[in-house]
């Protein structure tokens, strides 16, 4: 049995007012006594309080919720979801973008929040502008601010009741466009898919490798990958931050770090690794060495780590031969497309 089915017979302007006399009432709870500051017991007073002061419009609310939904309470065609902070901060984390728990019969949703740091206060906001940031995890989730000046749906371009009926790739592409807009010159994203499931299969490792430590094999699998995808190690050995692509890949996408990452394709020991002879290009020895790694890599790599670092969509069976073109571009006292590949 659905509770709170009242609700749906009050008027936005009524409910607000409701939250207006529950948040007063968890204010001055908040500010006597401290029994309150745990999330679990701030939600069961805000519970009450909403059932207390909502009577006089038969509003019923579970006091023992037990499954994770999204919103918390739901009364009605209204929802809220409560927060509770115990620093000087009207923003925090909330839930999931694709809010796959969420009640499909609440329509409008609010934020009441506690602020327990500084001077503690409770406050309510409108959902939909209180979201001003998404944060970019295995998971991507929404941050509130009940201070927000601009909220995150205005920025994507979509009303938030839109941005809800989406399918989760479509969500996912309004999420990937904000993200790669706020990239500073040389950042790239650790996450590139689309869908949330994937999104699950590839994360940032929690444990960071060192390069060094690798086996053979997994050195030249990952400097074929960087190799392939980042073309700019061909150019003349004073450019600066030719490496800078090939060693965020390395970290962002398999938590390897490189520490010298002139040392993927200009140390001797890859140049020279069955002929100790010195001298030569040394970027072209070594490349030459991960020929047959990079065109595995140039098979199985999926088409958005393409997009990202080339900047466009290339066929598995086309990616060699545009590779080249690229790093005949690229470099200045050799041409790769007569020396690779051959």
């Amino acid at each position: 049995m659905r509770l709170g089915l009242a609700g749906d017979e009050m008027t936005s302007s009524e409910f607000e007012t409701l939250l207006t006399a529950v948040a007063d009432r968890l204010t001055q709870d908040v500010q006597r006594a401290k029994t309150y500051h745990a999330p679990r017991e701030f939600e069961g007073r805000a519970r009450a309080h909403l059932q207390d002061l909502g009577r006089r419009h038969s509003i019923k609310v579970d006091l023992s919720p037990h499954a994770q939904l999204f919103p918390d309470i739901a009364i009605g065609k209204f929802g809220v979801e409560v927060k509770v902070v115990n620093a000087d901060s009207w923003r925090t984390v909330a839930n999931s973008i694709f809010e796959g728990t969420r009640d499909p019969n609440v329509e409008h949703i609010y934020v009441l929040y506690g602020k327990l740091g500084g001077a503690p206060l409770v406050r309510w906001g409108k959902y939909e502008n209180c979201v001003m940031h998404v944060r970019t995890s295995h998971v991507p989730r929404f941050e509130v601010d009940l201070d927000a000046k601009i909220s995150l749906f205005s920025k994507f371009g979509i009303a938030y009741k839109d941005f809800c009926d989406l399918e989760a790739e479509q969500k996912m592409h309004f999420v990937r466009k904000y993200a790669r807009a706020r990239l500073k010159p040389g950042d790239r994203l650790w996450w590139l898919e689309e869908k949330p499931e994937e999104a699950q299969e590839h994360s940032l490792p929690l444990e960071v490798r060192l390069y060094m430590g690798l086996s053979q094999e997994e050195k030249r699998r990952l400097r074929a990958e960087a190799a392939l995808l980042c073309p700019q190690v061909v150019k003349p050995s004073r450019s600066k931050k030719k490496y800078d692509d090939a060693a965020m890949y390395l970290i962002t996408y398999h938590g390897v770090l490189c520490s010298q990452a002139r040392d993927l394709f200009s140390a001797g020991s890859v140049a020279h690794r069955e002929n100790r002879t010195r001298g030569g290009n040394y970027v072209m020895l070594a490349l030459r060495d991960i020929e047959g790694e990079m065109r595995e890599a140039a098979k199985r790599l999926e088409d958005a780590l393409l997009v990202e670092y080339w900047g466009k969509s290339v066929r598995p069976a086309d990616r060699i031969k545009e590779w080249l073109k690229m790093a005949d571009k690229l470099a200045k006292d050799w041409i790769p497309s007569r020396e690779l590949f051959r």
